[in-house]
């Protein structure tokens, strides 16, 4: 059974931000790579939350944009994702492109990471980028 849960923390959810349509586009992604969604808690905070979870939970002193903890079991995808709304508007800015494509993008990304995908180095940066415009592309089909 899934189950995609939406928080947020020190900030408010975008009004664009359609949860379920994002569901059922997951839950499109899951399937597009034969896994399964368990549950998967995303929560929405500002920089200075995301950056005490990263002190916290990953000794790391610097802001991202995402930070996501797998508690996936063989093709059940489970985890806690914290997303920084300020990061990922700074990034669309930076990037020339939406909030919305943006935070959309970051989502995608932190499932990516669950089913598997790196992105450390620049060859997996490069497959995690294809298969993050691939899953935008289901986007669009929602």
């Amino acid at each position: 059974m899934s189950e995609l849960l939406f928080f947020n923390e020190e900030c408010d959810i975008p009004s664009f931000f359609n949860e379920e349509r994002v569901k059922q586009w997951l839950q499109a992604v899951a399937d597009d790579y034969s896994f399964q969604l368990g549950t998967i808690s995303f929560i929405f905070c500002n920089d200075d939350y995301i950056l005490d979870v990263n002190r916290k939970y990953l000794n790391h002193d610097y802001y991202t944009d995402v930070i996501t903890f797998d508690y996936s079991e063989r093709k059940i995808l489970s985890g806690d994702v914290f997303i920084s709304l300020d990061t990922v508007h700074s990034n669309a800015l930076e990037f020339n492109t939406t909030y919305e494509d943006e935070l959309h993008r970051v989502v995608v990304h932190s499932v990516l990471h669950l089913i598997g995908f790196k992105d450390k180095s620049d060859a997996d940066a490069k497959e995690m980028r294809q298969n993050e415009n691939h899953c935008l592309e289901l986007l669009k089909m929602i």
